[in-house]
């Protein structure tokens, strides 16, 4: 009897130990529950055997003898059966018998890229990316004599819309058990924001510092402060966000599963404080509106590529392949109606270089939107751009899609060795091949001149009515432009601006419009 109750006591403490640092969700349909289980079969088997009285050390590591525990066989035959069963649901549950189901995982719907895309604003355009970042979040820190011995920046740098700025937030952490050991009782000082237009970074400090962290040590660790305050729950990724007053919050992504592992989809969030601990589970719908990052990156892109893939069935994605497509090897964000969205293109499996389209992707939301227009794959616009400066050995940063010019620009940065801006690239979304790139000390605006080859619109929209003196006309790369002088200032139109009244303008007419100060006036609304 006490030899059954110390084989007991030691499985549940290897359990124990196993789920502290495994740390799976009690939950049927997640993969690293039923390895918690296998792990914990196994090592209990070992142990039961080990203080059988008829049992050795021989018994396990003996083939003959271990064919002849029934116990052994018991326990082999359990784990056989449930590996059989979690196989059998998962091939039911699978592309081959459900492919509308993870087509249908997104919705995806058209639309009009000038419509939904506002003409690019050079004043609040993030043209810093995620290594740029790092580098100047690296920077600050190494100004803080009191701080840099004790903390180190973590590698976070979620990109978030904070009040109206397109900024990257990312905190600081332990530097190690010792470190943990002497400051936990304050916690972590603060976190770092840095500027994606203006590169501006700055250290937070808090009054009341971060202990919930993933550089934290035992109950204090968030992923097990997480699972502990939810043990059911499936978690995705965990990103860093700070709401509208500036206040950190870890955000947690649910998920749930279909089978074992399949067909993931996002539930909604846990949004935990990390000064206190305390966290709220919060449905998709119900998200707050400053938690820009509900769905990860690397869901989306999964579903955007299962859409693209079983449109006609599962044989048709393996034989025939008939409008089967694929999202390009990239993406990039876009900030926009004080959201986050990705952008990526979307190319056919054939690889030929060339995007059939593009998606943008609300992360808070989901909303998708497919812009049916061909062009440049991301990866064949970023050679092109090193390509006019090969000899400097420059590496292009992936694209920004901007509308200029009421277009899809590809721009890009082309940094040196060290990571450091030296150009700036924008080439045509659907002719690859033009291509211009200035130096970055000309800034972005001229390199927009260059680009286009006059003056571009900076600043606000103002309106006026004017009575026109002269009208002519001009096609620029493919569209036509209205130019029309006013007293003594110039304007100019598109023809996308408005097709019904453009093109019966006369000299004498009287037009309301709404244009923004260059110049050469860049009209965008006229009535």
């Amino acid at each position: 009897m006490k030899k059954n109750l110390l084989k007991m006591l030691l499985c549940l403490i290897v359990i124990f130990v196993l789920y502290y640092f495994m740390l799976p969700p009690i939950n049927l349909s997640d993969p690293s529950f039923w390895s918690f289980m296998f792990f914990g079969f196994i090592i209990c088997t070992i142990i039961w055997l080990l203080f059988s009285s008829n049992a050795s050390f021989d018994t396990i590591i003996n083939n003959k003898k271990v064919q002849k525990n029934r116990f052994l066989y018991l326990i082999l035959g359990s784990i056989s059966i449930i590996v059989g069963l979690i196989i059998i649901i998962n091939i039911i549950n699978s592309p081959l018998f459900n492919a509308k189901s993870y087509y249908n995982r997104i919705n995806v719907i058209d639309s009009n890229f000038n419509e939904d895309v506002a003409p690019v604003d050079f004043n609040n355009l993030p043209l810093l990316d995620k290594n740029s970042s790092i580098k100047l979040g690296d920077k600050v820190m190494g100004q803080m004599t009191d701080l840099v011995s004790q903390f180190e920046v973590s590698n976070n740098y979620t990109q978030i819309n904070y009040n109206d700025d397109i900024i990257r937030v990312t905190p600081l952490e332990y530097s190690g058990l010792i470190k943990y050991f002497t400051n936990r009782s304050k916690g972590v000082a603060g976190y770092i924001t840095v500027d994606s237009v203006t590169g501006e970074s700055n250290l937070v400090r808090l009054e009341n510092g971060m202990k919930y962290m993933p550089s934290s040590f035992f109950f204090e660790n968030l992923y097990r402060k997480l699972r502990i305050s939810y043990p059911f729950t499936i978690f995705g990724e965990v990103n860093f966000e700070i709401d509208d007053e500036g206040n950190p919050y870890w955000i947690a992504e649910t998920l749930k599963y279909s089978g074992v592992g399949l067909r993931k989809e996002v539930t909604g969030v846990v949004i935990l404080n990390p000064i206190d601990g305390s966290s709220k589970k919060y449905q998709v719908e119900d998200v707050p509106t400053w938690v820009d990052h509900v769905y990860s990156a690397n869901l989306i892109i999964e579903q955007l590529d299962n859409w693209g893939k079983y449109k006609n069935g599962f044989l048709n994605s393996i034989f025939g392949q008939k409008d089967v497509v694929r999202t390009t090897d990239g993406y990039n964000y876009l900030a926009m109606n004080d959201d986050i969205y990705l952008y990526t293109g979307i190319t056919s499996v054939s690889s030929d270089g060339s995007n059939i389209g593009f998606v943008l992707v609300n992360m808070r939301t989901k909303e998708t939107k497919f812009y049916d227009v061909a062009g440049a794959e991301e990866t064949a616009a970023m050679a092109s751009a090193e390509g006019q400066v090969q000899q400097m050995n420059y590496i292009s940063t992936f694209p920004l899609l901007i509308n200029l010019d009421n277009k899809p620009t590809y721009l890009m940065s082309l940094k040196d060795n060290a990571g450091l801006v030296k150009m700036y690239a924008f080439v045509d979304y659907t002719d690859y091949q033009r291509v211009v790139v200035t130096d970055a000390s000309e800034g972005i605006i001229q390199a927009a001149q260059n680009y286009l080859g006059g003056s571009i619109t900076v600043g606000e929209e103002m309106s006026a009515t004017i009575i026109i003196d002269n009208i002519t006309t001009a096609v620029l790369d493919g569209t036509t432009y209205y130019y029309l002088k006013a007293d003594d200032d110039v304007y100019r139109a598109s023809l996308k601006i408005n097709q019904t009244i453009l093109p019966f303008l006369n000299s004498g007419d009287e037009v309301k419009i709404t244009y923004k100060e260059a110049e050469i006036k860049e009209i965008v609304n006229i009535e």
